[in-house]
Order: C-alpha cells, then structure tokens, then sequence
C-alpha cells in the first residue's frame, strides 16, 4: 500500500523541524495509520463504492505510533517483573539448606526507592539526630530477616544520614553497669519465668487506639497540660514514645503496636511528667542560653535526664523492675562487638519473643548501614547509668529542685540554686507528695536486689 503525504502533514512536519526526507523516511518506517478525519472520509466513500489505496498521514498518528511502542515496552517490562522469582515464606523455608535470603558473601550499598530520592532542597534540612537515625526500610529489612530464620544482617538505608562524626559521639559502649543490668534481668526472670510472662502480668492489657487517646487526654488534664501538647499516635516509630516539636509546639509522639495498659502510663510520666516540665522550667532559667550554661561549668543533662524519667516509667507498677533500661544497657554493650544476627542470638538468653528481639536489636544497630559488621548507637545505656546513680543519691537529692530547676544534672544543683528563677515553675502532680514519693523510690530499689551495700559499691 502506498502512502501519500498531504500538504498540511508537510506543514506539521516543518513545525517540528522535519524536511521531506524525513518524511519519506517515516512513512516507510512507520505503519500508516489515519486520524479521525480521514478514516470517516474514507468509510463515507466506502459508501459510494469508490476504493482508494492511498492513506493519508498526519503528524498526530506518527506520534500516536511512538507512544503506541513506548507502552508496548512498558508493558513488556511489567511482564519480566511478574516472572521474577518471589521470596519463599517462613513455612517453607528450610533452616538445613542455604538460601538467597542469607547474608551474600559480597554486599552492596543499597539506594533509596525512586518515590523517597532526595531533592536538592531537602539536603539543606535540619533533622533532629533520633529522626536521621531512622532506617527508611526497617520493614522491609526485618520482613527479609524473619523470613532468612534469622540468618540474615540488615541493609538499612537513611533519607537524612547523620553525620558520622555525631554517631562517632555516641559509639563508645561503657560496661561500667554490665552486673547490675544482669542481675536486674535475672530478678525478673527468677520471678516469672520468661519475659513474655512478664510482660502480660507487669504491663496490663494491650490498649486499642480509641483508649490509648483517651489516657493520653485525662493525663494532660491532670497536668493542666491539654492545651499546651499536641499527640500523634504512629506504627512507624522506634522506641515507644517521644517528646518533639511540630510548627513550634511541643508534640508527644506514642507508638501504639502491642502498647499495655501499664506501660503507657509509665510513658506519659516519662515524656511528659519529666521531659518536658523540665524542658518547660528550663525556658526561665539562665543556663537555657548554651552561652552561659557553658560559662557556668554545668555537667550534661545525661544521664541524669533519662534516668530520671525511667524511674518514673516504673514509679507506681506493681513490681517496678528496671527491666527495659537494663535489657538497652545490655544490648548495646553486646552490640559494639556483634553483627546484629549475632546480637540477636545472644539475646535470645532472656527474650524468646522475636518481634520483641528486634525491637532491642534495631535500637542498638540504628544509624547503622551494614548491620553485619560491629557497633552500636550507644545513648541507650543513659538509661540505667542514670537510675542507678540518681537511687545512690536519692536520700540527699532535692527532687523538687531537680525538675524546678530544668535541664541540670543532679550534681549542678548546689550550683545553679543561687542563679536560679523558681517562680511560674512547676512540677508534675505525682511528684506533689514527697514522701509517698520517696517510699516509692525505696521500692524500685529493693525490688531490684539494689541494696545499699551494692549501690555503695557502685564506681560513681
């Protein structure tokens, strides 16, 4: 069949820059095809019983064309994709046998999804460090590792990395609290049994999301607070609550999977009746300037901070055992020296449940890119390191100053009290009766096998 090419397909192809050679070169290329136009004047004679073996082309069916194959390959590529081999499912994995899912002797960097890439303008972006040290593919990579039968380390890939030389702050594992973090694990265990033992009878009943708001509203009557906080329950998070800022207002974050009735409690006396009445005293003192906070010679706010608020995550339960701050300890210790297999492993001595596993071994390896290889983010260890110096101290501690005061360690007391401006400060209302108070403190010691002749011999 011959085509023709008409006047106005010749002025189109000049609009596109296309001379007559190029033309003659398409309509022998492409398979002719006809617009809307000359299809009805072709079945109109048709009508008529006229037949014309010449076909008119346009500009828009050359491109129709074009688009035509693009979407042929297009198609072509989702139908490679459809035959590529799925991952085998833990039922039928078979732990005897190697299996793709294992650790590769040889390992590559992998690359964010194209939907995540970066732009140029998001490089520029501030993130707070625990936001920076999240992996982007942490489902994905602990799919991949329940599946591999735990034979398998983690690629995990961050959209803001964090700068090296901050992870190189907190990668220095301290094995200071090593005994005391056991023997509070061992307590616990001596007790119940297994961790998920006691874990159903310490932390209460699993909360849906309804009632976990609902907690979350009464406790910030309690405090005077529901104006002043914003809340934001989410799946996605790490650890299991936290305090930041969103368009300048103070944002308590919750995780809300496996959340118990107990431990959401805990929580909120953790976030709220600690870290931020102290972060809300700390706006009328002087040494809320770094400037002159630095001038006066003030300690950190770790790990008096964190071991503050893990007190009162346990202050009123049932039996207040350290168990989480001693379990972080240990397993960020271990971490520095292990793969995060490895790591996982080891734990497995005091936690059966592998979801729980995960959830410490993830903690230690965050900020980590090939998790086959040692280290750990190391902050966890605040934790304990705080308590148990703050339980040492606790009958000579003035714990109304220590949060009037803000953001000081116990130690800056004597010093920051001659500067200080209590006035418009407050304190969280469990904190209103200080000697119901202190009896509770004297309980989480005991509870703990911490007596005082083994605080006594604590190195602090």
């Amino acid at each position: 069949m011959s085509v023709a090419v008409d006047r106005k397909t010749l002025g189109q192809a000049n609009n596109f820059g296309l001379s007559r050679a190029n033309m003659k070169h398409m309509s022998e290329v492409y398979l002719p095809l006809t617009d809307h136009r000359s299809s009805n004047k072709k079945r109109r004679k048709g009508k008529k019983g006229s037949k014309s073996k010449k076909q008119s082309m346009s500009m828009t069916s050359v491109f129709k064309i074009e688009d035509a194959e693009y979407f042929q390959e297009k198609n072509s590529f989702y139908q490679t994709r459809k035959k590529l081999t799925k991952l085998p499912s833990l039922t039928s994995f078979n732990p005897g046998t190697p299996t793709r899912l294992t650790t590769p002797p040889c390992r590559s960097i992998p690359k964010l999804p194209t939907d995540s890439q970066i732009f140029a303008h998001e490089r520029r972006k501030k993130v707070p460090l625990l936001s920076a040290i999240k992996p982007e593919n942490e489902r994905s990579e602990k799919d991949r590792f329940m599946r591999a039968n735990f034979n398998y380390n983690p690629f995990f890939i961050y959209r803001f990395p964090a700068d090296p030389d901050v992870l190189q702050k907190f990668g220095e594992p301290s094995s200071l609290f090593m005994q005391q973090a056991i023997l509070i694990m061992e307590k616990a265990l001596e007790k119940y049994g297994t961790y998920e033992e006691f874990e159903e009878v310490t932390g209460g009943k699993v909360l849906p999301k309804g009632q976990i708001m609902g907690i979350i509203k009464r406790y910030l009557q309690y405090e005077n607070l529901e104006d002043d906080i914003g809340v934001n329950l989410s799946d996605e998070l790490l650890s299991r609550g936290s305090m930041t800022r969103s368009m300048g207002r103070p944002m308590l974050n919750v995780r809300t999977i496996n959340l118990r009735e107990f431990w959401l409690e805990g929580l909120l006396r953790h976030e709220i009746g600690t870290h931020y009445i102290r972060s809300y005293n700390n706006k009328f003192q002087p040494w809320s300037n770094w400037k002159v906070r630095k001038e006066m010679g003030l300690l950190s706010i770790n790990p008096t901070e964190e071991g503050f608020a893990s007190l009162h995550s346990v202050l009123f339960r049932k039996m207040p055992l350290l168990w989480r701050a001693a379990v972080l300890y240990y397993t960020t210790y271990k971490a520095t020296f292990l793969s995060l297999k490895e790591l996982f492993q080891d734990l497995g001595r005091f936690v059966k449940d592998p979801n729980v596993r995960w959830d410490y071994c993830i903690r230690a390896k965050r900020g980590q890119v090939d998790t086959s290889l040692p280290g750990a983010f190391c902050k966890d260890q605040v934790y304990l390191d705080g308590a148990l110096q703050i339980l040492k101290y606790r009958n000579v501690i003035d714990f109304s100053l220590l949060v009037r005061l803000g953001k000081i360690s116990f130690q800056d007391i004597d010093k920051a009290i001659g500067y200080a401006n209590l006035e418009n400060t407050k304190i969280p209302f469990f904190m209103e009766d200080m000697e119901q108070y202190h009896r509770h403190l004297d309980r989480i010691a005991e509870t703990n096998g911490l007596t005082r002749d083994v605080l006594a011999d604590l190195p602090i």
